[in-house]
């Protein structure tokens, strides 16, 4: 029995915890998005021909720049959030390296 649970915790358990947590919240995103953002500037910045923000990377960081100014006091999760939000919504740049 002690080697069942052995086994148990090595090939089921111990995985689960080391796998790392990249849960994106899309309907998150969006309620971060349209609490905050929208009090700044609406959704035609994302859809303009000449915007500024031309990869992933660069909206990321965008978002993190608006969330300090706005004194948001965002998570890391929250900012992956809403940046993965806008990804899916407007700007579609390729995520895979």
């Amino acid at each position: 029995m002690k080697k069942i649970y052995e086994l148990v915790v090595c090939v089921i358990i111990i995985p689960f915890f080391l796998t790392p947590v990249l849960a994106i919240d899309l309907e998150n995103g969006k309620t971060l998005h349209d609490e905050n953002c929208l009090r700044c500037h609406n959704e035609s910045k994302y859809i303009r021909e000449d915007r500024m923000i031309k990869n992933f990377q660069q909206l990321h960081e965008r978002i993190k720049q608006c969330e300090l100014m706005a004194e948001l006091t965002w998570f890391d999760e929250e900012i992956d959030d809403v940046a993965a939000y806008l990804n899916d919504q407007f700007y579609y740049f390729n995520l895979e390296k």
